[in-house]
């Protein structure tokens, strides 16, 4: 029924994370997936220093990928690889995993600017080699994991400008908060609960550039469409080609609950059989050649 945009596992979890295992190991994920109808899922390595304790290889998350193939294999380069330098070549990195089966970068974690020349120029490599980016968002530079912009998301919009052939997965709680207007510059690192009465950068941007994409993963997708059901509906019938289920699976018992959501929303009718099926799985599908 789904097709899972943006998860996380590693044959060896790792130290604990707050008392408990950090991540799923392939087992358990297929587990949890077999529980609520997850057919195949794409496995977001974590190379940056900023949310891995211990970096994970892309040779690991492809090996997983040939074991099992309900998984998909995206690859991840930090921007500062290679030679921690704005003009590095990471063309021939990209490439090389692109022939060995990943359909995709990311999830970029390193919490640098959008507009950190080093950031543009894996930008730039991306959008040659042809591969879909899964960004992360954070509300600041320092103490935070994820690609920094400013209220409004201006670097984002300039880099969407920037790189017209580029396809952006756009994901994290300061970017979904930016479906209305913020309340506070704080609100952006949350989970606003309020109605959407006015609408934000998120869905100005979508219209505005048709390379911006939505990973609904994690509970900042999820909010997104909670906080305001009525709005969701329009908003997934609006971009429903450019909308993509996720989980963002992480710890073993990681909730789900964009699951339940989107079947309300299909079960009572505010969104279309077709609508449905293009955010769960067919959007999926298409992105990555499935």
């Amino acid at each position: 029924m789904f097709i899972d945009i943006h998860v996380h596992t590693r044959s060896m979890p790792g130290a604990s994370r707050g008392g408990k295992q950090p991540y799923a190991t392939p087992t358990q994920l297929i587990e949890r997936y077999d529980a609520i109808e997850v057919e195949r899922a794409v496995i977001l390595p974590g190379v940056s220093p900023e949310c891995s304790l211990q970096p994970q290889s892309n040779e690991e998350v492809l090996a997983i990928s040939r074991e099992n193939d309900r998984f998909i294999p995206f690859c991840n380069v930090d921007p500062r690889a290679v030679a921690n330098s704005p003009t590095a070549d990471l063309g021939h990195v990209l490439r090389h995993y692109k022939e060995q089966g990943a359909k995709g970068l990311g999830e970029i974690t390193a919490n640098l600017p959008f507009l950190d020349p080093m950031v543009q120029n894996l930008f730039r490599h991306c959008q040659e080699v042809g591969f879909p980016v899964t960004f992360h968002i954070a509300p600041a530079v320092g103490g935070y994991y994820g690609l920094y912009d400013d209220p409004g998301l201006p670097q984002l919009e300039l880099t969407l400008k920037r790189y017209p052939d580029l396809i952006f997965l756009g994901h994290s709680q300061p970017f979904w908060a930016e479906m209305a207007p913020l309340p506070t510059v704080g609100a952006r690192d949350g989970y606003p609960d309020t109605p959407i009465t006015t609408e934000g950068a998120i869905p100005r941007l979508m219209r505005r550039y048709p390379n911006l994409c939505g990973d609904l993963s994690a509970n900042s997708g999820r909010n997104a469409l909670a906080r305001d059901m009525a709005y969701a509906a329009k908003f997934l019938t609006e971009f429903q080609d450019r909308l993509f289920f996720g989980t963002d699976i992480c710890a073993p018992d990681t909730p789900t609950g964009l699951v339940d959501l989107l079947l309300e929303l299909r079960g009572s009718g505010a969104i279309s059989e077709a609508v449905f099926q293009k955010v769960a799985r067919e959007n999926a599908i298409r992105l990555l050649g499935l």
